[in-house]
C-alpha cells in the first residue's frame, strides 16, 4: 500500500513538473511601452524594425520575430502588443529603453427623439444651423463596427470628405471599400489581440461589418443621417436623427463577441490619430484603474496633445459609488441619463389591481391585445427557474401561462425567448433590489414587460395569496411629456473616482435609457439568433448610448469653433449643462435629487454649449504638473505623457497649482481647514463682457473668490481668479469618517444674464 502510495506521488509531482514546464512556456499576449526617443532607436531604419529587435532578443530559437508581433504602436504609444512566455517577458523587462509592461486585457462594452429633447431642431435660430450640423467634422468611433447599408449612413446632401482625411475603408468579410461613402468615410477592424487569446468560435464578420449591432447603434447616434418615418414595429416613430448630421464617421472594429482586447484599442487608437479624426467616442470601458496602467488614458494623452476630443463612457457600475470608469482629466467622461417618453405596457392582475410596466413589444402582433393568462413563477428551490436561465423551466409548469422572470444573471431579452422555447405565453420581467425602478425596455420575442422592484413585490404577493392568479399586459404605445426627465440612470456609474478624487467624475450625464438608433439589418430587434424579425432601428441602454450623444455635440462644437483645443469643448459642455429637470426641479437619481458624483456638472444642452462666454482651457503640460501634484513617480508620468519631469522642479516652479478644469473637487484630510484655488477663464463671446460670481457654498464650508468680478475688454482674452474653501468642520484624524458636501460656483455675464458659466463643487472630508 505504501509503496502504490510512493508511486503515485511520483507521477504526480512529474505531472505538477511537466505542467509547470508547459504554464512557463504559455504564450501571452503583453503591451510593451518603449522610450519613444530610445536610445537603441537610432540604429534602425523604421519603428517596426526597431520594435522586432525587442523580441529578437528574446527568442531562443531561430523562430521568425514578426510571427509574434501582433502590433507596432508609434502614435497613440510608442511600442508594440506580442506574444511572449514567461521567461520571455522576464529578459524583455531588463532591457534597454523598455518603460512597462502589461499584460493584455479585455474591456466590456458599456435616435428618433433624443435630438429634440436636447433642444437641437432644424429651425435656421438653432444651433444645429450655426454648426453647420457638424459639417467638416471628422468622429471616429471604436466599438463593434457598422452596417453600411443602415440608412443613417446613406451621403446623400454630405459634403466630400475632408481633404486632411488619411484613413481607408479596409475590405474584408462581406465588406468592401465600396461600402465607404461621404457620410462613412473609413472603416478598419483589428482582430490581433482578441484572436490571440480567444479564438472566434462563434461567426463573425472579420471585416468592419457589425455582428452584434452595438457599433451600428452608437456610430449612427453621433452622427447618423436623418431617416424619416423611422420606428421600431410602430414605436418612437419619427425622424431618426444623429447629433452631428452633417459630420463624417470613421469605424474601428476593435469589439467582438467575447469583448474589447486592449492591444486592438490601442492599436485602433493608434491609426485614428494618423488617419486625421477630430473626435474619438469609445462606448467602452472596465473599472478604474491607475492612469499610467489605463491604455485608454494613455491613447487619449496622445490624442489630446493631437487636438483630438475623447469622449469615453463612464461605465454602468451604479449606482454603486466610486464606480466610474475612464477618470483620466482630459477624456469626457460620460454617464447616462433618461429621456421623458415611456413606452407603456400595464400589468392588470386578476384581482383588478393595475401594476406600471415598459416593453416595445410590437403593437400590430396578434398577442399584444392583452389576452388574461394565468400567472407563474417558479420560486421553490431552483433559482435558476426565478430568472429563466436556459433550460430551467419545464415545461408542463408554464406552457400556456404568463411567466414571472426575475431579472439579473442572463439577458432580458433572452428570457423571453426561455419562456417562449419551454411554451410560455407572455412574460412579466421583474425588476430585483438592485434596480429598483430602472426602466430599459426590449423589443420582446413574446407578449411581455418589464415592472419596477416595488411593483414586483405586489404581484408576486398576489400570486403566493392566490389560487389561481391571472393576470394580462395591456400596451400603450409611445407616451412623451408625461413624466419627469431628465433622470440619472440607475446603472449610470458614480463618482467619486477611485483613483483620482482631485478631478470630479463624471463630467456629465446624457440620454442613455431606451435610445432608438440604426441596427443591422441581418439581425432581430433584440440581437437573439433565434429572433427572425428584421428592422432598421432598435432600442439599447447603457453609458456607452450616452457616450456618443457627447461625440456629436463635441462634433456640433467644433464645427462651429474649429479652433478650440478639446479641453475648450469640454468646458463648454460641462459649465452649461442643466440640473433642474424639463419641469424645473432637480434632476432626480431614484427619488432624491441627484448629487455631483452622480451627474457631474449636470445634463448636456448643446444649444448652450456651442455659445458658453467663457471656457476654462488647458494646456497639455498643465496636465504633466496635475500629474507631479498626485505624487506620481517620474516613470510613471514617462508612461502617460512621453515626457521627462522632475515633479520637485517643476512643483517649486508652479506652487500652489491646481488643474484649470470646469469643476471643483475639495478634500479636507485631517487637520486641514483651508484649501486655495487658481482658475483661469478665456472670453470666447462678445468684447468688453462683464462676468459677476454667484456663490451657492457647500454646507460647513466658507467660499471666498477674488475678484469677484471679471473685466474682458477683448475676446480671447484670459482672466485668473483665487477662491478659498475653509472648512468649519473640524476632522479628527484616525476615526474613519469619510462626509461630502456639494455647492456651486457660477460667473453670470452682468450685461445679458444669459451667459451662465457653472461649475459645480464638491468637497470631502476625509479622517486619513
Amino acid at each position: 500500500m505504501e509503496s502504490k502510495s510512493k508511486i503515485q506521488l511520483f507521477f504526480l509531482t512529474l505531472s505538477l513538473f511537466t505542467l509547470t514546464l508547459v504554464n512557463a512556456e504559455t504564450l501571452g499576449t503583453y503591451i510593451v511601452q518603449l522610450h519613444p526617443h530610445g536610445i537603441t532607436s537610432s540604429a534602425f531604419t523604421s519603428k517596426l524594425k526597431w520594435h522586432l529587435s525587442f523580441i529578437q532578443q528574446t527568442l531562443s530559437s531561430d523562430e521568425d520575430p514578426s510571427s509574434r508581433l501582433l502590433y507596432s504602436y508609434r502614435s497613440a504609444m510608442d511600442g508594440f502588443a506580442a506574444q511572449l512566455t514567461e521567461s520571455e517577458l522576464e529578459y524583455l523587462k531588463n532591457l534597454p529603453d523598455v518603460i512597462s509592461i502589461r499584460p493584455d486585457s479585455m474591456l466590456p462594452l458599456q435616435t428618433t427623439y433624443s435630438y429634440k429633447f436636447l433642444g437641437l431642431n432644424p429651425a435656421r435660430e438653432n444651433g444645429w444651423y450655426q454648426s453647420g450640423f457638424g459639417r467638416g467634422t471628422i468622429i471616429g468611433v471604436l466599438d463593434t463596427g457598422v452596417w453600411p447599408e443602415s440608412p443613417s449612413f446613406n451621403d446623400q446632401g454630405m459634403p466630400p470628405v475632408p481633404k486632411k482625411w488619411k484613413g481607408i475603408c479596409q475590405a474584408g468579410k462581406a465588406f468592401n471599400s465600396s461600402n465607404c461613402n461621404r457620410k462613412l468615410i473609413g472603416a478598419r477592424y483589428f482582430t490581433k489581440g482578441h484572436s490571440s487569446v480567444s479564438p472566434f468560435r462563434i461567426p463573425e464578420y472579420l471585416s468592419p461589418r457589425d455582428s452584434s449591432g452595438h457599433g451600428t447603434h452608437t456610430s449612427s447616434t453621433a452622427g447618423g443621417l436623418p431617416v424619416p418615418l423611422a420606428s421600431v414595429f410602430g414605436y418612437a416613430s419619427g425622424v431618426a436623427r444623429g447629433m452631428a448630421p452633417g459630420a463624417h464617421i470613421a469605424v474601428y472594429k476593435v469589439c467582438w463577441f467575447n469583448g474589447c482586447y486592449n492591444s486592438d484599442i490601442m492599436a485602433a487608437m493608434d491609426v485614428a490619430i494618423r488617419d486625421g479624426v477630430d473626435i474619438l467616442s469609445l462606448s467602452l470601458g472596465g473599472f478604474s484603474t491607475p492612469l499610467y496602467d489605463d491604455n485608454i488614458a494613455i491613447g487619449s494623452f496622445r490624442a489630446m496633445e493631437h487636438g483630438i476630443s475623447v469622449i469615453c463612457a463612464a461605465g454602468n457600475n451604479g449606482p454603486t459609488a466610486m464606480s466610474v470608469a475612464n477618470e483620466a482629466p482630459w477624456i469626457a467622461t460620460i454617464g447616462a441619463s433618461t429621456l421623458d417618453r415611456k413606452f407603456p405596457a400595464t400589468v392588470r392582475m386578476g384581482n383588478g389591481q393595475m401594476l406600471y410596466g415598459e416593453s416595445m413589444y410590437p403593437l400590430n402582433h396578434p398577442l399584444s391585445n392583452g389576452k388574461e393568462l394565468e400567472l407563474v413563477y417558479l420560486s421553490e428551490g431552483d433559482t435558476e427557474s426565478q430568472f429563466c436561465l436556459r433550460g430551467s423551466l419545464p415545461r408542463d409548469k408554464v406552457k400556456g401561462k404568463m411567466v414571472v422572470c426575475d431579472r439579473g444573471v442572463n439577458g432580458r431579452a433572452e428570457k423571453g425567448q426561455v419562456v417562449k422555447e419551454a411554451g410560455g405565453l407572455a412574460m412579466i420581467l421583474a425588476n430585483t433590489e438592485i434596480n429598483l425602478g430602472e426602466d430599459s425596455v426590449d423589443v420582446h420575442v413574446l407578449p411581455a414587460t418589464l415592472i419596477g422592484f416595488d411593483e414586483a413585490l405586489t404581484l408576486k404577493d398576489y400570486i403566493n395569496s392566490t389560487r389561481r392568479p391571472l393576470a394580462r399586459i395591456e400596451f400603450g404605445g409611445t407616451v412623451i411629456g408625461k413624466s419627469r426627465a431628465p433622470a440619472v440612470a440607475r446603472f449610470s456609474a458614480r463618482g467619486p473616482s477611485y483613483t483620482n478624487p482631485s478631478i470630479l467624475k463624471p463630467d456629465v450625464i446624457a440620454p442613455g435609457v431606451n435610445i432608438i438608433a440604426a441596427w443591422p439589418q441581418n439581425l432581430g430587434p433584440t440581437g437573439l439568433p433565434e429572433d427572425s424579425r428584421r428592422v432598421n432601428f432598435s432600442v439599447m441602454s447603457g453609458t456607452s448610448m450616452a457616450c456618443p450623444h457627447v461625440s456629436g455635440i463635441a462634433a456640433l462644437i467644433r464645427s462651429a469653433h474649429p479652433t478650440w483645443s478639446p479641453a475648450a469643448i469640454k468646458s463648454a459642455i460641462m459649465t452649461t449643462a442643466e440640473v433642474t429637470d424639463h419641469t424645473g426641479r432637480p434632476i432626480l437619481d431614484e427619488n432624491q435629487p441627484a448629487g455631483v458624483f452622480d451627474m457631474g456638472a449636470g445634463h448636456v444642452n448643446p444649444q448652450r454649449a456651442l455659445n458658453p462666454g467663457l471656457v476654462y482651457d488647458i494646456r497639455p503640460d498643465d496636465y504633466i504638473i496635475h500629474l507631479c501634484s498626485l505624487g506620481y513617480t517620474k516613470s510613471e508620468i514617462f508612461s502617460i505623457t512621453h515626457r521627462n519631469v522632475s515633479c520637485n522642479g517643476v512643483l517649486k516652479m508652479n506652487r500652489g497649482f491646481s488643474l484649470n478644469y470646469p469643476s471643483f473637487s475639495v478634500i479636507f484630510k485631517a487637520g486641514e481647514r483651508r484649501k486655495m484655488f487658481i482658475r483661469r477663464l478665456t472670453n470666447v463671446g462678445n468684447a468688453n463682457s462683464i462676468y459677476s460670481v454667484e456663490v451657492k457654498a457647500p454646507e460647513g464650508v466658507k467660499v471666498i473668490v477674488k475678484p469677484k468680478r471679471l473685466v474682458f475688454k477683448q475676446v480671447n482674452q484670459s482672466l485668473a481668479y483665487r477662491v478659498w474653501f475653509i472648512s468649519r468642520k473640524r476632522v479628527k484624524k484616525g476615526d474613519g469618517l469619510v462626509t461630502y458636501a456639494e455647492g456651486n460656483l457660477t460667473w453670470v455675464h452682468s450685461q445679458n444674464g444669459s451667459n451662465r458659466v457653472r461649475s459645480p463643487v464638491a468637497v470631502t472630508w476625509k479622517s486619513k
